[in-house]
């Protein structure tokens, strides 16, 4: 039976995970070269539609459609944001269709403090954006029980090196900055055949996206960057903690 599921807002994505979305009662797994840099905008079309109140996304055909998910009254939704490597700038996230009232941030001072957090947040049924670089297989392991008795999506950031380590999630996706706007995804680990290659996703901020030429917007070949030079996502990333773990 098929598990519910939250569409990414990216067709070619959609097509390549199981059940055609991301999933709700299971932990995904990003892996990026530099956190904060990638995941806001692979994220925000998925949460948009979290928060709006949309109904999980119908399973892919061929398969079995599961009970639906509970439907959480659209006051009660939220983001709890751990450890952003980057202070949430919340103009920003606003830009991206996030609204302020949906968003908390743990700032937690240890590592174990930053898990219990997600474990207890995911337990709550509360979306979940944790970055946690030191996590190790068997707290990935707690992490994925506790989702499996949640409705709301949980997704964990973790360094790209992270990815030759085993992993409960069954959901593993590396995600790199692509040409021009686009992101880069490979999925290193789900249910079903392996992924082979990379998904070019259009993913320009929806601030910039009106101002981006026509030129602009298709892929073109550029000569690679310093990893330290800024990103669009530096200036999308709450203006406080609100809450300290």
């Amino acid at each position: 039976m098929a598990e519910p599921v939250l569409a990414s807002g990216f067709a070619a994505l959609d097509a390549e995970l199981p059940g055609g979305g991301w999933p709700l009662k299971a932990v995904t797994e990003l892996l990026t070269p530099q956190a904060g840099v990638l995941e806001w905008r692979l994220l925000a079309p998925a949460l948009r539609q979290w928060w709006a109140g949309a109904a999980p996304a119908a399973p892919a055909p061929g398969l079995r459609r599961s009970r639906p998910a509970a439907r959480m009254p659209v006051a009660l939704r939220s983001l709890l944001l751990i450890n952003p490597p980057h202070t949430p700038h919340l103009p920003g996230l606003q830009g991206l269709g996030l609204p302020a009232s949906a968003l908390l941030w743990v700032a937690a001072g240890t590592p174990a403090e930053a898990l219990w957090a997600a474990e207890q947040a995911i337990k709550s049924q509360v979306a979940v954006l944790a970055w946690l670089p030191e996590a190790r297989p068997e707290q990935v392991r707690r992490l994925q029980v506790a989702a499996l008795g949640s409705d709301a999506p949980s997704f964990l950031v973790r360094p790209e090196r992270s990815g030759t380590q085993s992993s409960a999630a069954p959901l593993r996706l590396v995600v790199k900055p692509g040409d021009g706007w686009q992101l880069a995804v490979h999925l290193l680990k789900r249910r079903g055949p392996a992924h082979d290659g990379w998904l070019a996703l259009p993913a320009a901020p929806g601030a910039v996206e009106p101002l981006l030429t026509a030129a602009r917007r298709q892929a073109q070949p550029q000569p690679a960057l310093p990893a330290t030079l800024p990103s669009p996502e530096r200036l999308h990333a709450l203006a406080r903690p609100v809450l300290h773990a």
